[in-house]
């Protein structure tokens, strides 16, 4: 990638809450537990971490948090928004991170040009590395690889795209199409094994909160080459990255974590705890793993 070197193993990082506020100290032992596991970069504020029900004050309190206890490693905020306005604002408000993930509006179901001028826009207002990040599940929105590639090709500061879309053909053109310097990260644990063995320079996790070394172990096997091996890590994985989503995330990971004693299993509406059949199967996933 062009100013940031974002690759490896990542962490869409979780918010922890007690009493429905932010618990800071649970979440920094979080980011130490990471940092110390060897994930190679933080990504705080994403959706994993419940941000559009942040205030502006916790947000930036989140970052500061995440800055003091990465030890280096790369953060990349979440500040994406369905209005340029709002995005610009919060690139502001977090301004100190080192680079920033920019979803793809939601809600207003832009158009191709429509996209291509928005991230412009984005990248315009900032100096700092901007990566795009496609999750149409959530967005109701798809930005297609032509768009990407041309963002890739004209906007120096734009150096890569987190994606989600679950269309391997999709990320597999971007991949084929991209210029020297732009990266794909896998938005999906489950995609990230082939998209690496494709080129991808690694992935956005959210089993990473969760087992953060065996994650970091599993993606620099990939970058190592030793596919081998990669495939039986993922193989290990695979009931935990399927565990995970069988209801909307971040919802079973703050279970796993709860019964990891890792932090409280509070989320704010409108999202609410996993059910007792999330629960059972999540504690047998761990015991499996663990």
């Amino acid at each position: 990638m062009k100013e940031l070197d974002l690759h490896g193993c990542g962490t869409a990082l979780l918010t922890p809450f007690k009493n429905n506020e932010v618990d800071y100290e649970s979440f920094a032992a979080t980011v130490d537990w990471q940092v110390e596991t060897g994930i190679d970069f933080l990504v705080p504020l994403g959706t994993t971490g419940e941000t559009p029900t942040l205030t502006e004050s916790e947000k930036l309190q989140i970052l500061e948090v995440t800055l003091q206890h990465a030890k280096g490693r790369p953060v990349m905020a979440g500040v994406g928004s369905n209005s340029l306005t709002g995005t610009l604002a919060n690139i502001r408000l977090l301004q100190d991170a080192d680079a920033f993930l920019v979803v793809v509006p939601f809600y207003n179901k832009p158009p191709q040009r429509g996209m291509y001028q928005y991230f412009k826009a984005v990248a315009g207002a900032t100096e700092k590395p901007i990566v795009l990040y496609n999750v149409p599940g959530r967005t109701g929105s798809n930005i297609e690889p032509e768009t990407v590639l041309a963002l890739a090709k004209d906007v120096p500061n734009i150096i890569g795209i987190k994606e989600a879309s679950g269309k391997m053909d999709q990320a597999l053109k971007i991949l084929s199409g991209k210029p020297d310097g732009f990266g794909l990260l896998s938005g999906n644990d489950d995609d990230t094994l082939e998209l690496m063995k494709a080129g991808a320079a690694g992935v956005i996790s959210v089993a990473s909160n969760v087992f953060p070394s065996a994650m970091a172990d599993f993606v620099h096997a990939l970058e190592a080459g030793k596919y081998d091996e990669a495939e039986k890590m993922n193989a290990r994985l695979k009931p935990l990255f399927k565990a995970l989503f069988v209801e909307p995330n971040p919802i079973p990971a703050k279970a796993a974590m709860a019964q990891l004693g890792l932090m409280e299993n509070s989320l704010r509406l409108p999202l609410v705890p996993a059910t007792p059949e999330t629960e059972a199967l999540l504690q047998q996933t761990l015991k499996e793993l663990f």
